[in-house]
């Protein structure tokens, strides 16, 4: 159907300021440029869709509080309506919590969950919530002794828990502010730092603050959509710490990079040690070759992982694939490229459970 562009009645010369409605709708239709809306396509049965259908969403009317709102209530704290469930985050913080409570955090590998021994609400500027964990190779479902002994109360850790916004991305200034608050005092052994989607930074960030231990979480977005989805979904991937692509990047001989990947570094919350993933556990990998600091633009797309991954592709789309593009892209070493004008490169990892992280590069 034709529809007007807003283009045109933007630039429209005949409209002027108070002019009725029916003479603007005469402007209109003496300067209209029309482009055709299409609403009904036509079905062909003969090619296969490989994606969903598009749809277009939009953000639930929630009220949220950002980074500067929460500063700002920090310095009216004496003003009337400023309450300290509003710096904690409210129902919505709440709600996470206690999940938090049911519910272990993920790492890959069941032996190494991370299963909080209590989660209570705290009333912090940026932390929500504070727990207790017990360091060490343990059952993970097993209850903490109600008399510990020497040993394990030095194994016992004291957890901080910030929850990030409703809806919105965790950035680094919300984990710079919540790790600073988490070393005042007495101070915690670990903090969580739990969200539906990072800024690429917030992995560097993470890294600065010494001995206290810093795990960006992500959260599954089914917890944003009430109980009775998440019946039906299980609780067994709610909260997943991400890692870090373990990676190099190397110059070609014709001065080119290439980027190759290794696996994923994942912490282990039972040891507190590092453990390195192998790229079994890399579903696919993305390269940016010329990264703009806002938005991650595919430039090179790679697929690993040991469970016969092209069979899959075959099984999905109901066809024979070409081996010898397969073997292209089935690849833990990129090809060759340019460097990027941007002088940055920005390579996404994504597990078998959907989760994804992003490394940013600079490159000299």
């Amino acid at each position: 159907m034709p529809h007007v562009t807003l283009k045109s009645i933007a630039n429209n010369p005949d409209i002027k300021e108070g002019m009725t409605r029916a003479e603007i709708d005469k402007a209109i239709l003496r300067h209209a440029e029309t482009e055709t809306l299409y609403d009904k396509p036509y079905e062909d049965n003969k090619r296969l869709r490989v994606t969903g259908p598009f749809t277009v969403e939009s953000l639930s009317p929630h009220r949220t509080i950002s980074v500067e709102e929460k500063k700002q209530a920090a310095r009216n704290r004496g003003s009337e309506g400023f309450t300290m469930k509003m710096l904690a985050g409210g129902s919505f913080s709440n709600t996470i919590l206690d999940y938090l409570r049911k519910t272990p955090v993920q790492t890959g590998r069941k032996e190494e969950r991370l299963k909080l021994d209590s989660v209570e609400v705290f009333a912090g500027q940026w932390i929500n919530g504070e727990a207790w964990y017990t360091e060490g190779d343990r059952s993970p479902d097993a209850s903490p002794s109600p008399s510990p002994s020497k040993a394990d109360a030095e194994k016992r850790k004291r957890v901080a828990i910030c929850i990030g916004p409703e809806y919105g991305t965790v950035g680094p200034e919300l984990l710079k502010e919540a790790a600073k608050e988490a070393v005042k005092g007495v101070g915690f052994d670990m903090l969580l730092v739990c969200g539906f989607a990072f800024d690429p930074h917030v992995t560097e960030e993470a890294k600065r603050y010494g001995k206290l231990k810093v795990l960006p979480v992500r959260m599954n977005p089914d917890l944003s959509m009430g109980d009775e989805l998440l019946k039906k979904t299980g609780a067994g991937n709610l909260f997943m710490v991400f890692g870090e692509p373990d990676l190099t990047v190397s110059k070609t001989a014709d001065g080119k990079l290439a980027v190759e990947i290794r696996g994923v570094d994942v912490y282990d919350p039972t040891t507190g040690e590092v453990r390195s993933n192998t790229t079994d556990d890399i579903a696919c990998w993305f390269i940016d070759t010329d990264y703009d600091s806002e938005s991650f633009f595919v430039r090179h797309a790679y697929f690993t992982g040991a469970d016969e991954p092209y069979e899959k592709l075959k099984r999905a789309l109901r066809a024979e694939i070409d081996e010898a593009a397969w073997s292209a892209l089935y690849s833990t070493k990129s090809r060759p490229f340019e460097k990027p004008g941007s002088g940055k490169i920005a390579v996404k990892v994504i597990n078998h459970y959907g989760d994804e992280v992003l490394k940013v590069y600079e490159v000299e």
